[in-house]
């Protein structure tokens, strides 16, 4: 009897520890939220798909939905343990999960298993290097587009996540940045301005009238970026808990209120138009991914209005300085994540 009550006494123990360390509600959302941000990816290809020339839509959905998959396989090789393999150096992650493997597959994140966690930061890395196809469409070879982004998520995207996310430098000194400002859309931002600049512009850049090829193509992607977003941020609190919930309304109400200023803006320069809309709403999602979890409602409401206003200026920047930014990547990604991160570091209340 004492024996059977000790068997029963340390398998209940060791059950609650397991239950202790991975959270089964958890695992779930962040599951559900990895989701989210994959169904971004359709979301983006329509949202670009129908801003370009009509025979170059196909093009636009191809650039950005070959992402998935280019992607997909770069971070599963060697993206994700150079992001986060553990490691003392303040630059670049260990090679303890290349190819996934190590204790991958046992290992826990938090509540959540490991697997979990890297499949949800795989989203972020695609979805970052595909913003970036708005810049090259009409513009490059698809074979050098094939190229370029396995390289970019190996030298740019994956050692910035790990000097804020992974125990590199930036997030030692304190950086914040709860889902991407400054990892996703700022550096998708730059890479697009530098690409603009070395490529140069299209040949009939400012000389005819280069109009959208669908707009209901875009509205209908902004409107699935927007609900793969609740994903993106309320996910990076990596726990169903109040932070989500937190990121969850923040999300909503600066989206909300950045595309009413643009429409605004519009409606007082001339007149309001469905693709602003779409712009303003994207820009408002940029401006609060950095803060989404750090500040309180109220804050949220006045970055995603401000990302508003400031993304409708800087889109207008590359016909002042004749910059062929093709689908105004640098203007609303660019500016709104480092509007974003600066604005966390005003408003944030942790």
């Amino acid at each position: 009897m004492t024996r059977l009550l000790t068997i029963l006494f340390l398998t209940l123990t060791a059950s609650t520890a397991f239950a202790d360390e991975l959270n089964a509600g958890d695992t779930a959302w962040i599951i559900v939220s990895a989701a989210l941000v994959l169904l971004m990816l359709p979301g983006l290809a329509l949202f670009y798909g129908g801003m370009v020339r009509a025979k170059s839509v196909l093009s636009a959905l191809l650039y950005s939905f070959s992402a998935l998959c280019v992607g997909g396989v770069t971070w599963a090789v060697i993206g994700f343990t150079i992001a986060f393999g553990e490691s003392s150096s303040p630059v670049v992650g260990s090679m303890k999960y290349f190819m996934l493997g190590g204790d991958f597959m046992e290992a826990m994140s938090g509540t959540i298993p490991l697997g979990v966690f890297a499949m949800f930061q795989g989203m972020f890395a695609i979805i970052t290097v595909a913003l970036i196809s708005g810049a090259v469409v009409e513009r490059i070879k698809f074979s050098a587009w094939i190229l370029f982004m396995p390289l970019w998520i190996i030298l740019v995207y994956s050692p910035i996540a790990y000097w804020v996310w992974g125990g590199g430098w930036l997030g030692s000194m304190g950086a914040l940045d709860f889902a991407g400002g400054t990892v996703l859309h700022f550096s998708s931002g730059m890479a697009a301005l530098a690409i603009a600049l070395v490529l140069g512009n299209r040949k009939d850049f400012q000389k005819a009238k280069i109009l959208p090829h669908n707009v209901t193509y875009t509205v209908i992607g902004a409107g699935i970026l927007w609900l793969g977003w609740f994903g993106f941020n309320a996910g990076s609190a990596l726990a169903a808990d109040q932070l989500a919930s937190l990121a969850f309304v923040n999300t909503m109400i600066a989206a909300a209120a950045g595309g009413m200023v643009w429409m605004l803006i519009e409606m007082k320069a001339n007149k309001p138009s469905a693709l602003g809309m779409a712009s303003g709403i994207v820009a408002g999602l940029v401006g609060i991914t950095p803060a989404a979890g750090f500040v309180e409602p109220w804050a949220a409401l006045v970055i995603g209005g401000l990302a508003g206003a400031i993304c409708y200026w800087g889109v207008t920047l590359k016909f002042k300085f004749k910059l062929d930014d093709s689908l105004d990547v640098f203007g609303i990604h660019g500016l709104g994540g480092l509007f974003g991160a600066i604005a966390t570091g005003v408003f944030a209340t942790v």
